[in-house]
């Protein structure tokens, strides 16, 4: 059997999330037309099971944040998330979307920094990120003015040249995964192809559909090749090491970018409050004809944002905004749970969260998992 990590890079919008959705048969994180959507690392497992030519294999894929250019403390973590997966990988899937213009003009000349995404690893980003990626058929004399640009904005000539400055530091596989092509004729992805493969010595280069679904099986199959022999990591029947208290605060969010416009989604951050599990369905055998009810999770939860404005964005007129949100998430979330749901939503706004390491830290669904244990593990003591 085969096993391994598997990290999901590219630029913010280019289809990591759908992808992965696509891979696992379920919906592991959240999807919408905004870029920078995915806040966090999002592993989503899958069984490859054997078959003609392929080993059996556990695939966990890491999708992570879009790489963009850090404006806050919220994007550094962002960064910091991407780092953290390049860590611990077996392989990298590169995506890029094959509609886009690919921005790769200053990799023969410049130098695409890394910048530390949190103060207590700026030497290691230093050292394990930053570089240039050399253009074989390109002039590799340097021009000063290209390195006084590139300098001037904080070491990014561009999102393109800085992750392939990140894969030029790295030690493993890296697959370039051309996304969106049915939305481009073929004799264009050829000149795509062969300017990505001058940048970069990809061990496979595969053209994917995951909204059609095509090339996902050979994308698959090269995978499972690369990858190491191994033990599973996830039991067989789990897809994703998400709690579901941390799903059901992202599909609150989802519903925030699909509701609103382009500034408030940013500036928003939701807090699950409470969380209460519908109690133990009786056993007892029931009268012919009664109709049952799904049991109901009750949960509470608060939307963060930075300022009174977005804060009367988010409610509408009577609260019309935030019933929308909530009736979008409730139903997604009863999907995701099985059982129906009671949504409470309340907006607070909390300025300037976005660089506030504190609230950051609250954010994480791994530090709330262990301010839980250490929670039960009180109550149990007091009770002894």
């Amino acid at each position: 059997m085969k096993s391994g990590f598997v990290a999901i890079l590219g630029r913010p919008n280019v289809g990591k999330s759908t992808l992965l959705n696509a891979l696992t048969g379920e919906k592991v994180a959240i999807v919408t037309a905004k870029p920078q959507t995915t806040r966090n690392r999002v592993i989503g497992v899958v069984e490859a099971p054997a078959r003609k030519g392929r080993a059996e294999a556990q695939i966990v894929f890491v999708d992570t944040p879009g790489v963009h250019k850090p404006g806050s403390q919220l994007d550094r973590r962002m960064l910091q998330e991407v780092y953290d997966a390049l860590e611990s990988r077996d392989m990298v899937l590169l995506l890029m979307d094959a509609t886009r213009r690919v921005q790769l003009e200053g990799l023969a000349e410049g130098t695409a920094e890394a910048p530390a995404a949190e103060e207590n690893v700026a030497e290691k980003a230093g050292e394990k990120t930053a570089g240039s990626v050399a253009d074989p058929v390109a002039d590799p004399t340097p021009d000063p003015a290209h390195d006084a640009a590139t300098k001037k904005r904080g070491g990014w000539a561009s999102e393109d040249e800085f992750i392939f400055g990140l894969l030029a530091k790295l030690d493993c596989p890296v697959f370039l995964v051309l996304t969106k092509i049915d939305l481009v004729p073929k004799e264009e992805l050829l000149p795509l192809i062969a300017k990505l493969s001058h940048a970069h010595n990809f061990a496979e280069i595969i053209p994917v559909s995951a909204r059609k679904r095509d090339g996902l099986e050979e994308l698959l199959d090269r995978i499972v090749g690369k990858l190491p022999t191994g033990e599973r990591f996830f039991p067989k029947d789990q897809y994703t090491d998400q709690p579901q208290r941390f799903m059901a605060s992202e599909l609150i969010r989802e519903s925030i970018l699909v509701e609103t416009g382009e500034e408030v989604p940013y500036a928003t951050a939701v807090v699950i409050e409470q969380w209460e599990d519908p109690p133990a369905v009786s056993s007892r055998p029931r009268k012919k004809g009664t109709v049952v009810k799904l049991p109901l999770t009750r949960i509470a939860a608060a939307i963060y944002c930075e300022r009174d404005g977005q804060k009367a964005i988010l409610i509408g007129k009577g609260g019309s905004k935030l019933k929308e949100m909530g009736t979008r998430a409730r139903m997604q979330i009863e999907s995701l749970l099985g059982t129906r749901v009671y949504l409470e939503l309340h907006v607070i706004v909390e300025p300037g969260w976005r660089e506030s390491k504190a609230f950051l830290e609250s954010l994480d669904w791994r530090n709330e998992l262990e301010r839980l244990s250490n929670a039960q593990a009180d109550k149990e003591h007091e009770n002894e």
